[in-house]
């Protein structure tokens, strides 16, 4: 898509409708290779008619390429390739109507066309082999009503699949229904994926949408897409699943000249891949009930310790108490934040708000009843890994639990917090507004507990680096840097 877009600006007048109905056509047409088993390259007219640029290839997966090549970005001058002269001149294919068992030749090109007008044309490279098996025929006879429909501007369909990548590829297994809906052919990969449903009987000359709602074991009604894609009323995909297997089926209806003449259905036994999602949604679920069973227990263990502290008199157990709570209760945060999303990041703006919502309203408690300190959150914290979440929550806490405690004013202080974020780090610092640190104590080596627990952290948990410093003309500068890679 970039080389065709960026080309297609380059050096053509197409509009930017016309450009993404090209990238369309090539986010699908690897089924047309597959099908044609022939390659495929898409040259559009450069400006001014002065010639033709390859803006795509694709090369079959049910055969030989023709083309080994890489020929995008390829140029040929006015004069040089009259039959795409020809056919961008004229809008109809420069292929024969051939019989299904006669040699194709070499090349064939067919115009792209959109809205009435030749946008583009399509070069065909066939393979020098035969094709004498009934598979290989209904493969041409399917790809000669996709570039009839190309010719016509009718494929890619408007309403295709958003996601054409996961759809089944040819080989994985192809039906041919009639207008009616009944299955006119069946590839041996197709009645292989059917076995695997429950299909004991034959597949040709069944009605696919009662097939598949017998196989389905379902009561009640059928669903409106499958019965709208089993039938060939619409071009999509579904999935077909009972206790056995589950199987996927894309839908492309064919046209010949404007008429409908039947239905191609690509088949994928997808059994396994959904059994893998299963289990992964099943170990998600389990790993999101573990984190709330701990948040359970770790605020079941905060809540005795607030009950522990109210009930003893001593003001040294009171704040031993009460930091031990907060220590925990800021664990128990990191813990909810998992078991509420399931993922293995965490979104750790949420985490620190709460936490410093924690610490506001645990500082009374520590603080002899103050409650006029003002703590300010600044910058992003973002997503960071669930390993890295709850020792980056218990440092964070312990250092604005610090500057609220030690470092705010005497009247009215604050604290500050400030996240900054690069590729490759993540920075914090709290900064407050009190009396600074005092000249006979080395903050940097100073024994309390908090501050020990915040060394130990950054440096074993989190392998960042921990700065304190005073701050001009008062207060107490502490930064964290923290690696993410």
């Amino acid at each position: 898509m970039a080389a065709l877009e960026r080309i297609a600006r380059e050096r053509t007048d197409l509009d930017d409708a016309d450009i993404e109905y090209l990238a369309a056509l090539t986010s699908e047409w690897s089924l047309v290779a597959d099908l044609a088993i022939a390659d495929l390259v898409l040259w559009l007219p450069t400006w001014h008619g002065g010639g033709f640029v390859a803006v795509a290839q694709v090369r079959p997966t049910t055969g030989a390429t023709a083309v080994p090549d890489d020929v995008v970005g390829s140029y040929v001058g006015r004069g040089r390739r009259l039959d795409l002269e020809r056919v961008l001149a004229q809008g109809v294919s420069a292929a024969p109507d051939l019989a299904a068992d006669a040699p194709r030749p070499a090349i064939e090109v067919t115009p792209v066309r959109r809205n009435g007008k030749t946008i583009a044309v399509l070069d065909r490279h066939n393979a020098d082999e035969r094709r004498a098996g009934r598979l290989e025929q209904v493969y041409s006879q399917v790809s000669d009503a996709l570039f009839d429909m190309i010719a016509a501007g009718l494929y890619p369909s408007i309403d295709r699949d958003s996601d054409s990548t996961s759809a089944p590829r040819v080989g994985d297994g192809l039906l041919l229904l009639s207008t009616l809906g009944v299955v006119e052919f069946a590839s041996p990969n197709a009645v292989s994926a059917f076995r695997r449903l429950g299909l004991s009987g034959d597949l040709l000359g069944r009605d696919l949408m009662r097939l598949v709602v017998a196989l389905e074991h379902r009561p009640g009604q059928v669903d409106e897409a499958v019965g709208l894609v089993t039938t060939g009323k619409v071009d999509g995909t579904v999935e077909v699943e009972n206790e056995s297997a589950t199987v996927s089926l894309r839908s492309v209806r064919l046209r010949r000249k404007g008429t409908l003449v039947g239905t191609l259905m690509l088949l994928q036994d997808v059994t396994d891949i959904r059994r893998r999602e299963r289990a992964l949604l099943g170990k998600e679920a389990a790993l999101r009930e573990v984190h709330h069973r701990v948040k359970n227990n770790l605020q079941t263990v905060a809540a005795l310790l607030r009950l522990q502290r109210r009930r003893v008199e001593s003001p040294e157990a009171v704040v031993a108490l009460a930091e031990a709570e907060q220590r925990i209760a800021a664990i128990a945060v990191v813990h909810d934040a998992l078991a509420r999303t399931g993922e293995v990041e965490v979104d750790f703006d949420d985490v620190a708000a709460r936490v410093v919502s924690l610490v506001r309203d645990m500082s009374p408690a520590l603080t002899g009843g103050r409650t006029d300190v003002v703590i300010e959150v600044r910058g992003a914290f973002g997503v960071v890994d669930e390993e890295l979440a709850t020792p980056l929550a218990t440092v964070l806490a312990e250092l604005v639990q610090n500057a609220v405690e030690h470092g705010a004013a005497p009247q009215g202080g604050r604290v500050h917090v400030n996240a900054t974020r690069s590729a490759t780090s993540l920075t914090v610092i709290v900064a407050d507004d009190g009396p600074g640190m005092p000249s006979d104590d080395d903050v940097a080596t100073a024994n309390r507990l908090g501050l020990s627990i915040v060394r130990t952290l950054v440096a074993d948990q989190l392998r960042g680096t921990l700065t304190l410093e005073a701050v001009e003309p008062h207060g107490t500068k502490a930064t964290i840097t923290v690696p993410l890679t």
